[in-house]
């Protein structure tokens, strides 16, 4: 065991910490030398053409969350007080706060088994009852839960059966496909997060990507508080601090060259995890046929919640960190009185389920002590 991680109190194994290529100072100190300190400037083009080569969209707009570009996204969809927006309940309440600032009705809709994503069977049950109660279904937010892909084929052919439009959250989901195409740009607007613990970072960020025109650039004058082409300050509209800075996005160009590389990693680390528990009960996050998630994070599930909280503890006592699986947002006090549709089965994901540590830094030696840790503590 390496000295420095017995040393509890002065290392800490995070659970997705970020990890510097190298290549972003470079591009930092061309925004500093430029005097580029704004939210303008050449390295937010050069990032999102890079985003647009890597995930096949045709635009990309930088921003400053991952949570502005659904909200840029619902906005696009001219979402209005009282429409009802379907979500998937199973992830980080992000995806479903932007809702709320529209004023709209979320209804949380549950996961299905095989990839732990939003069950299109629920889904469309969901759909007829808003109808039925005459309420007017807008959207659907699904989420690529922990970067693994959803079952887009199934969930699009009922989106497309009521005319409602997808947004695809991918915050996770950078560096994954399904049936070879990069999540992401598998609908009409999707979004990309850039937050300090993702596959790759910009510090915080985001990114809205589409294929249609009229939606990018909405976004772009949305995000930049609604400035009508005038040479003083005209506002038709109410609009936002959204637009990611251009240090950002020189941080997002040096990562951009490693993603494929970062991709590697993580799921390499998922795999170790696999061959080293190999003879336990515990279960992993399925990945289905013809799809490649990138394993952001490698999420676990025990044999009931007591062996959950015992491997829990046991890591935390190590200092190192993991987490619960999502609350489902069905189950969050601030949503409450919110609609559901479902079978609660990302409720006993959540009883009995954890995140291990999954950074693309994490040593062959800090992985062996996870699991170590893990397998004693059964």
């Amino acid at each position: 065991m390496d000295v420095a991680l017995k040393n509890k109190a002065e290392t800490k194994i995070w659970l997705s910490p970020p990890h510097m290529s190298g290549n972003e100072q470079r591009f930092v100190q061309e925004a500093f030398e430029s005097n580029w300190i704004a939210p303008s400037g050449p390295h937010i083009a050069q990032f999102e053409k890079a985003l647009t080569n890597y995930t096949q969209s045709k635009y990309a707009v930088a921003l400053y969350s991952g949570t502005s570009a659904i909200h840029l996204a619902l906005k696009c969809l001219n979402i209005e007080n009282g429409d009802v927006v379907f979500c998937s309940t199973f992830t980080f309440i992000a995806t479903a706060n932007p809702i709320h600032y529209e004023n709209a009705i979320p209804y949380f809709i549950e996961s299905e088994k095989e990839t732990w994503n939003m069950c299109p069977i629920a889904l469309e049950s969901a759909i007829l009852k808003t109808k039925a109660n005459h309420q007017k279904p807008v959207a659907i937010i699904l989420v690529h839960l922990y970067g693994n892909p959803a079952k887009m084929d199934a969930l699009k052919a009922v989106a497309n059966k009521y005319n409602i439009p997808i947004i695809e959250d991918a915050a996770e989901a950078l560096g994954s496909t399904y049936h070879g195409f990069p999540c992401g740009s598998l609908t009409e607007i999707g979004i990309l997060s850039f937050n300090g613990n993702k596959i790759i970072t910009t510090s915080g960020g985001g990114a809205l990507l589409t294929d249609n025109k009229a939606f990018a650039i909405k976004s772009i004058y949305l995000s930049t508080q609604a400035k009508e082409a005038t040479l003083h300050y005209e506002h038709k509209n109410i609009g936002y601090n959204y637009r990611m800075s251009n240090v950002a996005a020189a941080i997002g160009c040096g990562q951009m060259m490693v993603v494929d590389e970062r991709v590697s990693q993580r799921r390499n680390n998922f795999e170790y995890y696999k061959k080293q528990f190999a003879n336990t009960s515990i279960q992993f996050q399925p990945e289905a046929e013809n799809t490649r998630s990138n394993r952001w994070l490698t999420a676990v599930v025990f044999e009931n919640k007591t062996k959950k909280e015992n491997v829990q503890e046991a890591l935390l006592r190590q200092n190192i960190e993991c987490r619960p699986l999502w609350k489902p947002l069905h189950s969050q006090p601030i949503f409450n009185n919110c609609l559901y549709e479902g079978n609660h089965f990302s409720d006993v994901l959540f009883e009995k389920g954890l995140c291990l540590p999954s950074g693309s830094n994490l040593s062959e030696v800090e992985l062996n002590y996870i699991s170590k840790t893990v397998i004693q503590s059964l």
